[in-house]
């Protein structure tokens, strides 16, 4: 009798840290299970900021080096945004920088985000948003590889697929809404490819022609 008193509240306590023992077990597998990977890309959005001196005639010859001369320190790029907050809204102010933007490529943006301090009059401010992807707490090697009894996807599980996407995308935002067309299919845009294999003269052929008409 003394042996079966002293046994049952032992076995009820084995019981209990093994039920505490697969509960912390179940939580851990239901947080990874799957294959969608908990270290996804995040997008970090930066604005630059410059502020030019503006007349009636827009921005003068040294304003537009300047523009240009920070354009070229900044390494303007494609996915860069260019925005001009002009609290005159002069259309030969954004004319300008419209041209200057457009030598490397860049559309001038419609509205402007928001930037710290206001703009002084007779002042205009161009502003550039950049975005950067990367994907943070990778690597992640916090499993400890013990046993996997939930089969749930290690802790560093996607991050050299995603880390490597962050990197190569060329345009970050793009993993935020992708990219988006006009609908409208450009003839000449679309055969470039087409046309410059058409035109091109195939390589070595010229010097086999030649050696064969020696040859006859």
């Amino acid at each position: 009798m003394m042996r079966n008193r002293m046994t049952k509240p032992v076995a009820a306590a084995i019981l209990l840290s093994l039920g505490m023992t697969m509960a912390g077990c179940s939580s851990a597998s239901y947080e990874k299970r799957g294959l969608d990977s908990l270290h996804q890309p995040v997008v970090k959005r930066t604005n630059y900021t410059i502020d030019l001196v503006t007349g009636a005639g827009g921005l003068s010859l040294p304003e537009q080096r300047r523009l240009a001369g920070w354009f070229e320190a900044m390494d303007l790029r494609y996915g860069d945004r260019v925005a001009l907050d002009d609290p005159l809204e002069s259309p030969v102010t954004r004319n300008v920088v419209s041209q200057i933007a457009g030598r490397y490529g860049i559309l001038l943006a419609e509205g402007t985000p928001v930037t710290p301090g206001y703009v002084d009059p007779g002042n205009a401010r161009v502003v550039i948003t950049r975005s950067t992807a990367s994907v943070p707490n990778c690597p992640d090697w916090s499993d400890t590889f013990a046993s996997n009894l939930g089969n749930e996807t290690r802790s560093n599980f996607g991050c050299a697929v995603n880390s490597n996407l962050a990197a190569m995308v060329a345009d970050p935002e793009h993993l935020i809404r992708g990219a988006r067309g006009s609908g409208e299919t450009v003839v000449m845009s679309s055969n470039k490819a087409i046309d410059s294999y058409r035109t091109q003269a195939p390589t070595g052929m010229k010097g086999l022609t030649t050696n064969a008409t020696g040859g006859n």
